[in-house]
Formats: C-alpha cells, sequence, structure tokens
C-alpha cells in the first residue's frame, strides 16, 4: 500500500512536470506569440505531423552553464522541442524552436537536441524539419553555443543528399543561425518571420545604411532579391501545408524511389498544345500552362517562384510519379539565361539527381543574357553551373524544344549532347547558333551592304536562313533531338520515355566528388 502511494504521488509530480513544459515560457509569452499572429513550438508540429504520431525525445534536457546567473534558470524543453513523428503515414524527425522560452536562443544542448534528431534522420532514413524561431546562439553560454552550432551546421552537411531537409522560418532567424536553413534543401519563410546575418541596427553602424527589419530580412526580400527562401507562406499554417505539399513529391531518402500514386495507364492527347505558341517568335507566352497541361491533374507545385522568373522549376506528376520540371519562361526577359536563373536551375537539377527524380526540361531559350553586368557578375562561371549540373545528372532525362533554341544555351538546356536520354521538339522548334536575324548581320554583312535595296536583300537572307537552319529538321536530321511530335501529343511522349527510362542505371568515373564552378 505504501509503494502504491509512492508511485501514485511520483506519477502526479511526472504529470505536473509534463504540464510545465507544455507551458514553454508561460502563459503571458505564449498570449504575445499568438498576438503576432505565431504558434506555438508545439503547435506547429502538431499541425505538421499526423494527429497522435508525435514522440517527444529530451523534453527534461537542461543546460549546463553556470555564469552569468543561469545555473538558477531552468528553460523548459530547452528552448527546442524535438521528436519523431509522421506525414501522410510516413516517418520524419522534427526539431522546432520554441520562441516563448529565452526568445527561442540555442545553447549547447539546445543545439544537440537537434543535433540528435538530425542523427536520427540519418540512421532511420527519413526527412529532417527544421521549424526555426530564434534570435540566435544563447549570449551567457558564450563560445560553447557557437561550438554547437558548429554542430549543426556538420550534420547538415552530412545529411545533404542523403535525406530531404527543409527549414521553416516561422519567427527571427538571425547571426549564424540562418546557415542552418541555408544548407538544407528548401527553406519555406512566413510573413511574420524575419531572416539575417546582421539587423538593421547594426547595418546602420557599420554602413550608414538605413532600412526596416521587412525590407532587409522579410520573405518578399528573400524571395525577390537573395534566392535563399524557396516558399512564402501566409503564416504558421500555411507553412506546414507547402512542407506536407513538398514531402508528398519526396522520397524519404537517396536510396528510394520518390512516392508513386496509383492512377490509370491512361493519356489522352491534349489539342489545346497545338495553339500554345504564338504565331509570331517574338510574342511571350507563359510556360507554366503547358506544364499545367501535361502534369497529373494541372498539379505543379512551383520552387523559387518569384525569384529569377525567367526560368520556372518545381515538381509535377506524370502517371503518378514524380518528376522535376525545368523550363524556360518567355514571359520573363524573353526566356534567357542570366546569373540568377543559372544558379536556380542547376541547384534544382542537382537536388532531384541526388533524390532519384527525373528531370523534364521545357526548352525555349533564345541564350545567355548578355551586358556588362552580367560578364562582371560571373555569367561564365554561373552558367557552366548549368551545364555541370545537366551532365552530372544520371536520372532519367527527358528534353522538349518548344519553340527557340539558340546557341551555347540551347547546349546548356539538357541538350543530347549533355546526357539527355530522350529529346523531341514540336514543329515549331528552332535550333540554331543564333537567330536568323543576328546570323544574317554576321554571315551576309557583306552581301547586304553591297544590295541597291538593303532591306529588301536582308529579309530574302534572313528567311532563306530561317528555311535552312531555324527548323527541327536539320537537328533531328542530325540526330540531335529523336522525334519532332505534335504538341498535343506531348503528354503521351513523356510518359512513354519516362517508363522507358525506369530501370536506367548510368555510372560516373570513380572519384571523390566534381568541383562545380563556383
Amino acid at each position: 500500500m505504501q509503494q502504491k502511494n509512492i508511485m501514485a504521488r511520483r506519477i502526479e509530480e511526472l504529470r505536473g512536470k509534463k504540464e510545465a513544459l507544455l507551458l514553454g515560457g508561460g502563459a503571458e509569452r505564449i498570449a504575445k506569440q499568438k498576438a503576432a499572429g505565431k504558434l506555438t513550438a508545439r503547435e506547429r508540429i502538431d499541425q505538421l505531423v499526423d494527429a497522435g504520431s508525435f514522440q517527444e525525445r529530451n523534453a527534461f534536457a537542461h543546460h549546463r552553464c553556470t555564469h552569468f546567473g543561469m545555473d538558477r534558470k531552468d528553460f523548459a524543453a530547452e528552448g527546442v522541442v524535438t521528436g519523431a513523428g509522421t506525414v501522410n503515414g510516413r516517418l520524419v524527425h522534427v526539431a522546432s524552436q520554441d520562441g516563448t522560452v529565452a526568445g527561442g536562443a540555442a545553447g549547447e544542448v539546445h543545439s544537440d537536441k537537434i543535433v540528435e534528431m538530425m542523427l536520427a534522420s540519418l540512421k532511420t532514413g527519413s526527412p529532417f524539419i527544421f521549424i526555426n524561431d530564434s534570435g540566435g546562439a544563447r549570449i551567457q553560454e558564450g563560445i560553447n553555443s557557437l561550438a554547437a552550432y558548429g554542430r549543426v551546421f556538420f550534420q547538415n552537411t552530412m545529411l545533404s543528399g542523403v535525406v530531404p531537409q527543409i527549414s521553416l522560418i516561422c519567427g527571427p532567424c538571425a547571426g549564424g543561425a540562418v546557415y542552418s536553413p541555408a544548407l538544407t534543401d528548401f527553406v519555406i519563410q512566413t510573413r511574420q518571420a524575419r531572416m539575417f546575418i546582421t539587423g538593421p541596427k547594426v547595418i546602420k553602424q557599420v554602413t550608414g545604411e538605413d532600412i526596416t527589419p521587412e525590407a532587409l530580412g522579410g520573405p518578399e526580400a528573400h524571395m525577390h532579391h537573395s534566392g535563399v527562401i524557396h516558399f512564402i507562406a501566409e503564416d504558421d499554417a500555411d507553412a506546414d501545408r507547402i512542407c506536407k505539399k513538398l514531402l508528398s513529391f519526396l522520397p524519404s531518402n537517396n536510396l528510394e524511389d520518390p512516392p508513386r500514386l496509383p492512377v490509370e495507364p491512361y493519356i489522352e492527347d491534349d489539342p489545346s498544345l497545338n495553339d500554345i505558341i504564338p504565331e509570331s517568335a517574338r510574342e511571350p507566352y507563359d510556360v507554366r500552362e503547358v506544364i499545367h497541361r501535361i502534369v497529373d491533374g494541372r498539379d505543379f507545385l512551383e520552387v523559387h517562384e518569384a525569384f529569377a522568373e525567367n526560368i520556372i522549376i518545381g515538381f509535377g506528376r506524370i502517371l503518378g510519379s514524380t518528376i522535376g520540371i525545368v523550363a524556360n519562361n518567355p514571359m520573363n526577359k524573353a526566356g534567357v539565361l542570366d546569373i540568377d536563373c543559372s544558379d536556380k536551375a542547376s541547384r534544382f537539377i542537382r537536388f532531384c539527381d541526388a533524390f532519384n527524380i527525373p528531370i523534364v526540361t521545357l526548352v525555349d531559350v533564345p541564350g545567355f543574357l548578355p551586358g556588362v553586368q552580367q560578364e562582371y557578375g560571373g555569367i561564365i562561371r554561373h552558367g557552366a553551373k548549368l551545364l555541370f549540373a545537366y551532365s552530372e545528372a544520371t536520372v532519367p532525362k527527358v528534353t522538349i524544344v518548344l519553340r527557340k533554341a539558340y546557341g551555347g544555351a540551347y547546349v546548356a538546356m539538357s541538350s543530347k549532347d549533355l546526357g539527355a536520354d530522350c529529346t523531341a521538339c514540336w514543329p515549331s522548334a528552332e535550333i540554331a547558333v543564333m537567330g536568323a536575324e543576328g546570323a544574317v548581320e554576321i554571315v551576309f554583312r557583306k552581301e547586304v551592304e553591297a544590295a541597291e535595296d538593303k532591306d529588301a536583300r536582308r529579309q530574302d537572307l534572313i528567311q532563306r536562313y530561317r528555311d535552312t537552319f531555324s527548323t527541327p529538321y536539320v537537328a533531328a536530321g542530325n540526330r540531335m533531338v529523336d522525334d519532332i511530335i505534335e504538341p498535343a501529343e506531348t503528354r503521351r511522349y513523356l510518359a512513354m520515355s519516362l517508363e522507358s527510362l525506369r530501370t536506367k542505371r548510368q555510372t560516373r568515373p570513380e572519384k571523390k566528388h566534381g568541383l562545380m564552378p563556383l
């Protein structure tokens, strides 16, 4: 009887401690968090994982710092909630920083809890999701907190290419803390969050520049200018929704194929695609309309939507199987390749290759963007990243040339010579060293200048060049493309090509790793 009473008291004590943990930094700080339009650390997890699936770990962890009165301070769960759960039945490991506990500041044990989840992801081959809401390193712990953050960065690198890593920026993310999200595969930032190396006050002191936190580190700044983030979420719940949607396209690790949804293996041709290319080669169109018509159910998850909009990247499905899509966008800068879009596309290609996701490339590219700033900015080395990424990728690669494919940009957009497995083009395709107008100015300059009617002679030569080279038949005759297809048949062509490549096996020369251009 006495033993039972002791156990009852201990159970009561345990329940009390767990209830205190659930309160995080206390009711007042939780209320402040809610007033700012944000969820708590545990609510974010609850919205993300399947109901009842989350198993918290190391909830009773405690820091070891004794400086500056820290020996008298107890931080609930050390300011970060960690554990495992499932998303749509698939295992994930999660770390969610608690902004109500010491501002989510990361100390030694705080970061080690995160590292433990990363190692668990590595052991089990499951995605790692890091929900950020922290002012940075815990200053009272000095260099111990910095060293622990270093361990987080190291494990981010160890996980890279092995399991998907997704960062949700749901609160402040400042100083060295920003480098963990930057090392992950995808970054989702809410409109309530801010993310920067140094805040506006420090910038004002050092450089004299005056800027607001929103303009410096808000989601619009990082989506449109820096390219640091991949998705903007309206709030925490929307960030969880985007994360779940993204996970639905991805395998759990690099040894698995992406999830394949059960669908009927039947495809109808889409005659509306036959009319999507404008009559004038100079008239733009939205390549997203092509993408929506070739993927299952028009379901396309665009990545980096508002950054380097001259190229479109994202995930879709064909006959239930995930594909990564890279497409020039004539609606923005005529779909030309520049520094930012080369970086954007090459990193996406490497992600797809790491996680066994076939790559479909839709080509309508007039060339690389000319200009002094592009040359000074390193368009040569940035454009080379695209060449490197496509050449290195061993996943199935299928390319469709929709309209223009000129010069080095034609080669860079997953041409046959860069290892594309199946290539086709629409009858509207123009595959050439350059456009007819530019070619005539170079090749026939003297002939045009000698003509009595220069304009008439120029137009005659432009048409002759276009009839000779700016058609898909020369490329097909030289086996640079495998087929010329009606636009309406595109989805069927892709489905059959991808199915024939399902068992593709390709190795590269043995080496530690290649050296991608800077």
